[in-house]
Protein backbone atom coordinates (compact mmCIF):
# COMPACT_ATOMS: atom_id res chain seq x y z
CA UNK A 1 0.00 0.00 0.00
CA UNK A 2 1.39 3.30 -0.61
CA UNK A 3 3.26 4.87 1.76
CA UNK A 4 1.61 8.50 3.56
CA UNK A 5 1.59 11.49 1.19
CA UNK A 6 5.21 12.85 1.18
CA UNK A 7 3.30 16.65 0.34
CA UNK A 8 1.77 16.58 3.90
CA UNK A 9 4.36 17.09 6.77
CA UNK A 10 1.22 16.91 9.04
CA UNK A 11 1.63 13.52 9.65
CA UNK A 12 -0.41 12.87 12.74
CA UNK A 13 2.58 11.39 14.59
CA UNK A 14 4.40 14.68 13.20
CA UNK A 15 2.45 17.26 14.84
CA UNK A 16 4.83 19.16 16.62
CA UNK A 17 7.30 18.86 13.80
CA UNK A 18 4.74 20.39 11.21
CA UNK A 19 3.30 23.40 13.34
CA UNK A 20 7.14 24.57 12.63
CA UNK A 21 7.31 24.19 8.97
CA UNK A 22 7.45 27.22 7.01
CA UNK A 23 4.05 27.97 5.68
CA UNK A 24 1.77 25.20 8.31
CA UNK A 25 -1.20 27.09 9.70
CA UNK A 26 -0.85 25.72 13.42
CA UNK A 27 -4.16 24.53 14.86
CA UNK A 28 -5.72 26.72 17.08
CA UNK A 29 -8.06 25.20 19.97
CA UNK A 30 -11.37 27.11 20.28
CA UNK A 31 -11.90 28.96 23.50
CA UNK A 32 -14.54 27.40 25.33
CA UNK A 33 -17.55 29.39 25.90
CA UNK A 34 -18.59 30.48 29.43
CA UNK A 35 -20.52 27.18 31.81
CA UNK A 36 -24.25 28.20 32.75
CA UNK A 37 -25.14 26.91 35.90
CA UNK A 38 -27.65 23.98 34.26
CA UNK A 39 -23.90 22.55 32.55
CA UNK A 40 -22.05 23.05 35.92
CA UNK A 41 -24.85 20.80 37.71
CA UNK A 42 -24.76 18.50 34.79
CA UNK A 43 -21.25 18.32 34.72
CA UNK A 44 -21.55 17.20 38.30
CA UNK A 45 -24.15 14.56 37.81
CA UNK A 46 -22.74 12.94 35.01
CA UNK A 47 -18.89 12.78 37.06
CA UNK A 48 -20.63 11.37 39.83
CA UNK A 49 -19.67 14.30 42.16
CA UNK A 50 -23.97 14.29 42.22
CA UNK A 51 -24.94 10.45 42.35
CA UNK A 52 -28.03 8.98 41.95
CA UNK A 53 -30.48 9.24 44.35
CA UNK A 54 -28.73 12.06 45.80
CA UNK A 55 -31.01 14.84 47.28
CA UNK A 56 -30.24 18.51 45.98
CA UNK A 57 -31.90 21.62 47.15
CA UNK A 58 -32.03 24.98 46.00
CA UNK A 59 -30.31 26.55 49.12
CA UNK A 60 -27.33 24.10 49.02
CA UNK A 61 -26.89 24.57 44.42
CA UNK A 62 -26.89 28.37 45.39
CA UNK A 63 -24.29 28.06 48.03
CA UNK A 64 -22.24 26.02 46.01
CA UNK A 65 -21.99 28.03 43.28
CA UNK A 66 -22.19 31.19 44.51
CA UNK A 67 -25.88 32.59 43.07
CA UNK A 68 -29.51 33.46 44.16
CA UNK A 69 -31.96 29.97 44.18
CA UNK A 70 -33.21 32.20 40.90
CA UNK A 71 -30.88 30.30 38.30
CA UNK A 72 -31.19 27.58 40.47
CA UNK A 73 -34.83 27.16 40.14
CA UNK A 74 -34.27 27.26 36.15
CA UNK A 75 -31.29 25.31 35.94
CA UNK A 76 -32.80 22.29 37.94
CA UNK A 77 -36.26 22.75 35.47
CA UNK A 78 -33.80 22.17 32.51
CA UNK A 79 -32.51 18.90 34.23
CA UNK A 80 -35.49 17.75 34.76
CA UNK A 81 -36.92 18.46 31.19
CA UNK A 82 -33.24 16.39 30.47
CA UNK A 83 -34.37 13.51 32.75
CA UNK A 84 -31.26 13.95 34.98
CA UNK A 85 -33.37 15.59 37.92
CA UNK A 86 -36.41 14.31 39.31
CA UNK A 87 -38.76 16.58 41.65
CA UNK A 88 -41.60 16.27 43.53
CA UNK A 89 -43.91 19.11 45.33
CA UNK A 90 -43.11 19.67 48.62
CA UNK A 91 -40.54 17.02 48.80
CA UNK A 92 -37.94 18.52 46.97
CA UNK A 93 -35.61 17.42 43.94
CA UNK A 94 -33.14 14.64 43.68
CA UNK A 95 -30.82 13.41 41.05
CA UNK A 96 -32.56 10.66 38.75
CA UNK A 97 -31.83 7.13 38.57
CA UNK A 98 -31.98 5.97 34.92
CA UNK A 99 -34.08 2.84 34.82
CA UNK A 100 -32.07 -0.65 33.75
CA UNK A 101 -34.46 -1.37 30.63
CA UNK A 102 -33.96 2.82 29.65
CA UNK A 103 -30.05 2.20 30.22
CA UNK A 104 -30.04 -0.96 27.79
CA UNK A 105 -32.11 1.29 25.38
CA UNK A 106 -29.76 3.74 25.16
CA UNK A 107 -26.79 1.61 24.98
CA UNK A 108 -28.28 -0.67 22.13
CA UNK A 109 -29.33 2.86 20.40
CA UNK A 110 -25.81 3.48 20.85
CA UNK A 111 -24.12 0.52 19.29
CA UNK A 112 -26.16 0.91 16.26
CA UNK A 113 -25.20 4.53 16.13
CA UNK A 114 -21.37 4.21 16.68
CA UNK A 115 -21.31 0.94 13.99
CA UNK A 116 -22.43 3.34 11.49
CA UNK A 117 -20.27 6.19 12.42
CA UNK A 118 -17.36 4.06 12.33
CA UNK A 119 -18.27 2.58 8.79
CA UNK A 120 -18.46 5.68 7.63
CA UNK A 121 -15.20 7.24 8.70
CA UNK A 122 -13.49 4.30 7.06
CA UNK A 123 -15.33 4.62 4.03
CA UNK A 124 -14.74 8.13 3.92
CA UNK A 125 -11.19 8.26 4.58
CA UNK A 126 -10.77 5.45 1.67
CA UNK A 127 -12.95 7.44 -0.63
CA UNK A 128 -10.63 10.80 0.06
CA UNK A 129 -7.50 8.95 -0.28
CA UNK A 130 -8.18 7.26 -3.31
CA UNK A 131 -9.81 10.45 -4.80
CA UNK A 132 -7.59 13.26 -3.33
CA UNK A 133 -5.50 14.49 -0.32
CA UNK A 134 -7.96 15.08 2.08
CA UNK A 135 -9.34 18.48 3.25
CA UNK A 136 -7.79 19.89 5.71
CA UNK A 137 -10.51 20.05 8.77
CA UNK A 138 -10.30 16.05 8.11
CA UNK A 139 -6.54 16.31 8.95
CA UNK A 140 -7.22 18.97 11.95
CA UNK A 141 -9.81 16.19 13.05
CA UNK A 142 -7.28 13.41 12.88
CA UNK A 143 -4.54 14.98 14.80
CA UNK A 144 -6.92 16.08 17.80
CA UNK A 145 -7.91 12.31 17.99
CA UNK A 146 -4.36 11.30 18.17
CA UNK A 147 -3.89 13.93 21.08
CA UNK A 148 -6.72 12.85 22.80
CA UNK A 149 -5.37 9.22 22.78
CA UNK A 150 -1.99 10.18 23.74
CA UNK A 151 -3.87 12.37 26.86
CA UNK A 152 -6.25 9.00 27.55
CA UNK A 153 -3.11 6.74 27.53
CA UNK A 154 -1.38 8.98 30.22
CA UNK A 155 -5.03 8.96 32.19
CA UNK A 156 -4.69 5.57 32.24
CA UNK A 157 -0.87 5.30 33.45
CA UNK A 158 -1.83 7.38 36.16
CA UNK A 159 -4.96 5.65 36.83
CA UNK A 160 -6.66 9.17 36.83
CA UNK A 161 -10.01 7.19 35.15
CA UNK A 162 -12.35 10.84 35.95
CA UNK A 163 -10.25 12.18 33.22
CA UNK A 164 -11.63 9.45 31.00
CA UNK A 165 -15.05 10.12 31.14
CA UNK A 166 -14.26 13.50 28.97
CA UNK A 167 -11.59 12.17 26.85
CA UNK A 168 -13.91 9.24 26.12
CA UNK A 169 -16.77 11.60 24.66
CA UNK A 170 -14.53 13.69 22.66
CA UNK A 171 -13.08 10.52 20.88
CA UNK A 172 -16.16 9.31 19.83
CA UNK A 173 -17.39 12.98 18.67
CA UNK A 174 -14.23 13.08 16.69
CA UNK A 175 -15.12 9.63 15.09
CA UNK A 176 -18.63 11.32 14.31
CA UNK A 177 -16.27 14.34 12.35
CA UNK A 178 -14.21 11.82 10.58
CA UNK A 179 -17.62 10.14 9.11
CA UNK A 180 -18.46 13.74 7.60
CA UNK A 181 -22.09 13.27 8.48
CA UNK A 182 -23.53 15.80 10.13
CA UNK A 183 -26.75 13.70 10.80
CA UNK A 184 -24.33 10.86 12.43
CA UNK A 185 -22.70 13.65 14.79
CA UNK A 186 -26.25 15.27 15.81
CA UNK A 187 -27.98 12.20 16.50
CA UNK A 188 -24.66 11.04 18.89
CA UNK A 189 -24.55 14.55 20.24
CA UNK A 190 -28.12 14.10 21.15
CA UNK A 191 -27.01 11.02 22.92
CA UNK A 192 -23.99 11.95 24.22
CA UNK A 193 -25.12 13.22 28.07
CA UNK A 194 -27.05 10.26 28.82
CA UNK A 195 -24.06 8.06 27.11
CA UNK A 196 -21.52 9.71 29.00
CA UNK A 197 -22.74 9.37 31.98
CA UNK A 198 -23.56 5.95 31.83
CA UNK A 199 -19.98 5.35 30.81
CA UNK A 200 -18.94 7.58 33.79
CA UNK A 201 -20.80 4.95 36.30
CA UNK A 202 -18.78 2.48 34.88
CA UNK A 203 -15.79 3.96 34.35
CA UNK A 204 -14.19 2.28 37.41
CA UNK A 205 -14.56 -1.32 36.34
CA UNK A 206 -14.18 -0.38 32.29
CA UNK A 207 -13.03 2.74 31.51
CA UNK A 208 -9.59 1.30 32.12
CA UNK A 209 -9.44 -2.05 30.13
CA UNK A 210 -11.47 -0.69 27.06
CA UNK A 211 -9.49 2.70 26.64
CA UNK A 212 -6.71 0.40 23.88
CA UNK A 213 -9.80 -0.41 21.65
CA UNK A 214 -9.99 3.10 20.41
CA UNK A 215 -6.55 2.76 18.90
CA UNK A 216 -7.67 -0.05 17.34
CA UNK A 217 -10.83 1.55 16.05
CA UNK A 218 -8.94 4.49 14.65
CA UNK A 219 -6.44 2.12 13.32
CA UNK A 220 -9.32 0.55 10.77
CA UNK A 221 -10.43 3.97 10.16
CA UNK A 222 -6.87 5.24 8.75
CA UNK A 223 -6.77 1.65 6.94
CA UNK A 224 -9.60 2.49 5.13
CA UNK A 225 -11.39 -1.18 6.17
CA UNK A 226 -14.91 -0.33 6.30
CA UNK A 227 -15.72 -3.77 8.18
CA UNK A 228 -12.81 -4.04 10.85
CA UNK A 229 -13.68 -0.33 11.74
CA UNK A 230 -17.64 -1.21 12.13
CA UNK A 231 -16.87 -4.53 13.96
CA UNK A 232 -14.46 -2.98 16.36
CA UNK A 233 -16.63 -0.35 17.61
CA UNK A 234 -19.81 -2.61 17.67
CA UNK A 235 -18.12 -4.52 20.09
CA UNK A 236 -16.48 -1.49 22.30
CA UNK A 237 -19.87 -0.44 22.72
CA UNK A 238 -21.16 -3.62 23.00
CA UNK A 239 -18.69 -4.54 26.09
CA UNK A 240 -19.30 -1.13 28.17
CA UNK A 241 -23.06 -2.34 27.54
CA UNK A 242 -22.39 -5.37 29.29
CA UNK A 243 -20.37 -4.00 31.81
CA UNK A 244 -23.03 -1.67 32.49
CA UNK A 245 -25.54 -3.94 32.86
CA UNK A 246 -23.62 -7.38 34.39
CA UNK A 247 -24.68 -5.37 37.86
CA UNK A 248 -27.97 -5.09 37.53
CA UNK A 249 -29.79 -8.11 35.27
CA UNK A 250 -29.31 -12.03 35.31
CA UNK A 251 -25.92 -13.58 33.93
CA UNK A 252 -27.88 -15.43 31.23
CA UNK A 253 -28.78 -11.96 29.60
CA UNK A 254 -25.48 -10.90 30.02
CA UNK A 255 -24.03 -13.93 28.84
CA UNK A 256 -26.51 -13.48 25.95
CA UNK A 257 -25.14 -10.45 24.61
CA UNK A 258 -21.49 -11.54 25.27
CA UNK A 259 -22.37 -14.90 22.32
CA UNK A 260 -24.31 -12.17 20.20
CA UNK A 261 -22.36 -10.36 17.93
CA UNK A 262 -22.94 -6.76 17.13
CA UNK A 263 -25.39 -5.86 13.94
CA UNK A 264 -22.13 -4.75 11.35
CA UNK A 265 -23.91 -4.94 7.56
CA UNK A 266 -21.27 -5.43 5.29
CA UNK A 267 -20.15 -2.38 3.32
CA UNK A 268 -20.56 -4.20 0.00
CA UNK A 269 -24.58 -3.38 0.94
CA UNK A 270 -24.61 -0.23 -1.22
CA UNK A 271 -22.04 0.81 -3.64
CA UNK A 272 -23.46 4.44 -3.32
CA UNK A 273 -20.11 6.67 -3.13
CA UNK A 274 -19.22 9.00 -0.42
CA UNK A 275 -19.45 13.08 -1.69
CA UNK A 276 -17.99 14.93 0.91
CA UNK A 277 -20.58 17.85 1.40
CA UNK A 278 -22.59 18.17 4.30
CA UNK A 279 -26.15 17.60 2.24
CA UNK A 280 -24.70 14.33 1.14
CA UNK A 281 -23.85 13.76 4.45
CA UNK A 282 -26.88 14.01 6.10
CA UNK A 283 -28.91 12.26 3.72
CA UNK A 284 -29.87 8.44 2.55
CA UNK A 285 -27.64 6.89 5.27
CA UNK A 286 -28.97 3.66 7.65
CA UNK A 287 -27.19 1.95 9.60
CA UNK A 288 -24.72 -0.06 7.43
CA UNK A 289 -23.64 3.69 6.35
CA UNK A 290 -22.60 3.20 2.74
CA UNK A 291 -19.87 1.84 0.98
CA UNK A 292 -17.06 2.37 -1.49
CA UNK A 293 -15.85 -0.04 -3.97
CA UNK A 294 -11.63 -0.65 -3.49
CA UNK A 295 -8.71 -0.72 -1.46
CA UNK A 296 -7.79 0.98 1.57
CA UNK A 297 -6.56 3.70 2.22
CA UNK A 298 -3.64 5.65 -0.83
CA UNK A 299 -2.58 7.41 1.80
CA UNK A 300 -1.71 5.05 4.76
CA UNK A 301 0.57 1.81 4.01
CA UNK A 302 0.69 0.72 7.95
CA UNK A 303 -0.56 1.63 11.17
CA UNK A 304 2.04 1.64 14.06
CA UNK A 305 1.96 -0.33 17.68
CA UNK A 306 0.43 3.23 18.52
CA UNK A 307 -2.58 3.50 16.20
CA UNK A 308 -0.62 6.22 14.01
CA UNK A 309 -0.45 5.89 10.20
CA UNK A 310 3.43 5.11 9.70
CA UNK A 311 5.61 5.06 6.00
CA UNK A 312 6.78 1.89 6.14
CA UNK A 313 9.33 2.29 9.04
CA UNK A 314 9.75 6.07 9.71
CA UNK A 315 9.50 6.81 13.02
Amino acid sequence: MPAWPSDRPDRPDETSRASSAPGHDATVEPSSPPVSLLDAVRREIVTGALQPGTRITEASLADRHGVSRVPVREALRGLEAEGFVESTPNVGSRVAEIPVDEADDLFAVREALEIATARRAATRARALFTVDAPPEDWWRTRRSLERILADGDQAVADDDLDRLVGLNERFHFGVAELSGSSTLATLLRQLSRKIEWLYALDTFSRGKRLWPDHRVILSAIDAGDPDRAAERMGWHVRESRIGYLSRTVPASVVDELRATPPVVASAAASNTPVVDTPAAAGAGEGVAGVGVAGAGVAGVDAVGAGGVPTDGGAS
